[in-house]
């Protein structure tokens, strides 16, 4: 069964961010989440992860709604998630940054799973190096690297992982993903600019325009139709 997001409805002082979005992810799917900057993508993620509240609607999982989800409660429950803008702890190592971020969640957080999770994002060979003063797409890796240690992620929410990267560093990290997909089994939605990352990548693509969804299916037939071309492609 899916995590989902139920007729979700979010309102800023009036302004309708996200406007009654249903959307599935499903457990071992990579679904793509694009649209034009402001169409309300981070803000739906932000509630699927229980950082936004949502005004009307329901986050659910296996059909089961979570009210009053917190971050927390999201995390200890498998959704597990990256920002758009890199929030590392200053003055920690690389290992200590992922050792406190999974044993926060009571999970399984000691030093060999969390050099697992290094290793996942291959960065174990910075393990002992500050983690701010890593180059930026190593800082990008280690925050998924924090994402999947402790609790086993069901849900892996990433908020613009290659920003900032260049087409080899993308390319990279997006084989990575696929990797994490393919041994963990956990369903990931990728919000992402990089077009090319999203059609190679992603097995489903939702557009979000203006807060609605105007398309949802294989991203081939996504990048062709026509709503998507008019709001997103030009």
């Amino acid at each position: 069964m899916p995590l989902e997001s139920q007729h979700i409805v979010v309102r800023f002082e009036g302004i309708v961010a996200v406007a009654g979005v249903d959307l599935t992810l499903a457990d071992g799917e990579i679904l793509g989440l694009i649209g034009p900057n402001g169409s309300g993508k981070t803000t739906l993620l932000n509630t699927l992860t229980g950082a936004v509240r949502p005004t009307e609607g329901n986050v659910a999982v296996d059909g089961r709604p979570l009210r009053s989800l917190t971050p927390y409660g999201a995390a200890r429950l498998g959704i597990r998630r990256s920002f758009q803008n890199l929030r590392l702890f200053p003055e920690m190592t690389v290992l200590e940054t992922v050792e406190v971020a999974g044993g926060a969640l009571g999970g399984r957080a000691g030093r060999r799973a969390s050099i697992a999770a290094l290793d996942e994002l291959r960065i174990a060979e910075h393990a002992d190096s500050v983690a701010t003063e890593l180059a930026y797409g190593l800082q990008r890796r280690l925050e998924i690297a924090r994402a999947i240690c402790g609790v086993r992620p069901r849900f892996l929410l990433l908020d613009e992982p290659t920003a900032g990267l260049n087409h080899e560093e993308s390319a990279d990290l997006a084989g990575i993903v696929r990797t994490i997909r393919d041994r963990l089994g956990c369903g990931v939605l990728l919000i992402d600019h990089d077009l090319h990352v999203i059609m190679s990548t992603c097995d489903r693509v939702v557009v979000l325009n203006e807060g609605t969804v105007i398309a949802d299916g294989p991203p081939a037939q996504v990048r062709d139709d026509p709503a998507v071309v008019t709001a997103y492609l030009g």
